[in-house]
């Protein structure tokens, strides 16, 4: 036998007829230990089950497969869903079903159903949301960050000063580059709260440099409590607030929520129902 013929894979066939001898616990056996091997958990768990249904349904061989390998798919699809969310790092879940809209008639509905499809993800054009505290800002962010990762983007989301203070301190400790990297190769980036606090010009420059990483290439989503006429409060630096406003409402979509408290009113219309 020559070394080339040592390396050829075994004949399916081969493998087939080499398998008809097993009994059925032997096969079950063997079904356990392949599922172990090839890390199908869902196929493990439900097999047993799979086989009572398709003999009762008479499945044919590749309907009982077919059966299988899809539930494999869905559990594997659902956990990948799990883990999107759980890494996006929001504070809360929130929904889009639980949003409220006619608790704040300043928002659209139209606008947020046609964001919800996530083709502004996919085109790299920023959002952002204006109005007062209160008015369904971060429950919009949340659910919206929650609909896009369900959708299969990376989202990450995090509090503006808290960003500011995570990339000071990767300056102070030399891996900015690698830090705003990072925050780079989301596909969304959801920044809350911003213009909350002051940002001195350190701070404001290296918020800049997120933004401009991310320009025109992946998705930027803020919340602010300011109208952009007052985030010279925010960033003391006139040009480069200029710029951030600018890299922020380039081709982008603004919702300005308004000054009603949408927590006031969600809590009126569910005391009213």
């Amino acid at each position: 036998m020559t070394p080339a013929s040592n390396t050829s894979p075994t004949p399916v066939a081969h493998t087939l007829r080499r398998r008809r001898g097993l009994t059925q616990q032997a096969a079950a056996a063997a079904v356990d230990q392949a599922c172990r091997r090839l890390r199908l958990p869902t196929i493990r768990a439900l097999v047993d089950q799979a086989v009572t249904a398709a003999t009762k349904e008479q499945l044919t061989y590749h309907g009982f497969l077919a059966e299988l390998l899809l539930a494999e798919v869905d559990d594997r699809d659902r956990r990948s869903t799990l883990r999107r969310v759980k890494a996006a790092g929001f504070p809360r879940e929130k929904w889009l079903g639980d949003f409220d809209m006619a608790a704040n008639p300043a928002i659209n509905p139209a606008t947020i159903n046609e964001l919800a499809t996530g083709d502004w993800i996919r085109k790299g054009e920023p959002l952002c949301l204006i109005g007062d505290s209160g008015t369904g800002k971060s429950h919009l962010l949340i659910a919206l960050g929650t609909t896009a990762a369900e959708h299969g983007h990376r989202v990450r989301y995090t509090l503006a000063t808290k960003l500011v203070n995570e990339l000071v301190e990767a300056a102070d400790d030399k891996v900015l580059a690698k830090t705003i990297a990072r925050y780079g190769r989301v596909d969304l980036l959801i920044i809350d709260e911003l213009g909350y606090m002051e940002l001195d010009r350190r701070g404001a420059e290296l918020l800049f440099q997120v933004l401009t990483e991310r320009e025109e290439k992946n998705f930027i989503a803020i919340a602010s409590n300011v109208s952009f006429s007052g985030w010279t409060d925010t960033f003391t630096d006139p040009r480069l607030c200029a710029a951030i406003v600018d890299r922020l409402t380039y081709h982008g979509t603004i919702i300005e929520t308004g000054t009603h408290s949408y927590r006031l009113a969600h809590g009126r219309q569910q005391a009213l129902s």
